[in-house]
């Protein structure tokens, strides 16, 4: 006996994986203009022109600016992913893992500003705050993506206490940590100002270089875990 598929189900089907499409059209539209602009001077009229559709149908897919920024910030988590497991090698031992994959962070986010953006922006928003504006299935994409880097931090972090080289009581934790501060570092980097004193209240401004964050947040990383 042959089972015939209502037609009404292939349609939605088609209709499905055109919106799928259309998603992927408008993510990608938005990674464009910040990759060009900056997260601040890309606007959702911007968004919709660079794909070919009016404002309105972008809002048909997405909850909001919020949820189309957070799915933005999930392709850069994609290649970051990617950047780290290049940069991992799990024969090497644990504190030379843990300063390629600080080093591979770093020169990623400095490759990448908009990530670096997207990033922040995102995290000076409440949990709660998210969880209204950003759908459930978004906000799973998004933790996905930012687990999925953070995994492999936790698992030379976890090799480095198995092989008695860290001392770390969570490495989830910690690695959240690095994650969250080495954003901060990175905007650092990116204005590559210093802020001191030349004397007891008496501010001076200096220079940093990316090079010199770089340094900071490996040896930050490599003082945090063996301490």
């Amino acid at each position: 006996m042959v089972t015939r598929v209502p037609k009404t189900d292939g349609r939605r089907s088609a209709a499905a994986a055109r919106r799928r499409v259309r998603e992927k059209e408008i993510i990608a539209a938005t990674r464009a203009l910040f990759d060009e602009k900056g997260v601040r001077e890309a606007q959702i009229e911007d968004i919709a022109h660079a794909v070919g559709i009016n404002r309105a149908i972008v809002y048909r897919h997405f909850s909001g600016k919020e949820e189309l920024f957070a799915l933005t910030l999930v392709s850069y988590l994609d290649e970051l992913h990617g950047a780290l497991e290049l940069a991992d090698d799990p024969d090497t031992p644990a504190p030379r893992r843990l300063e390629l994959l600080v080093a591979a962070f770093v020169d990623y986010g400095l490759a990448h500003p908009a990530f670096i953006d997207c990033a922040q922006a995102l995290m000076r928003r409440r949990g709660d705050e998210l969880l209204e504006e950003i759908s459930e299935g978004a906000l799973f994409r998004l933790g996905r993506g930012i687990s999925g880097c953070l995994s492999i931090l936790v698992a030379t972090l976890q090799a480095g206490i198995d092989a008695g080289d860290f001392r770390v009581e969570d490495p989830n934790l910690l690695a959240n940590t690095l994650y969250a501060s080495g954003l901060g570092a990175l905007q650092l980097a990116r204005v590559g100002i210093l802020v001191t004193e030349s004397a007891p209240g008496i501010p001076t401004v200096g220079e940093i270089s990316p090079d010199q964050v770089r340094q900071y947040l490996v040896a930050s990383a490599l003082a945090l875990a063996t301490r």
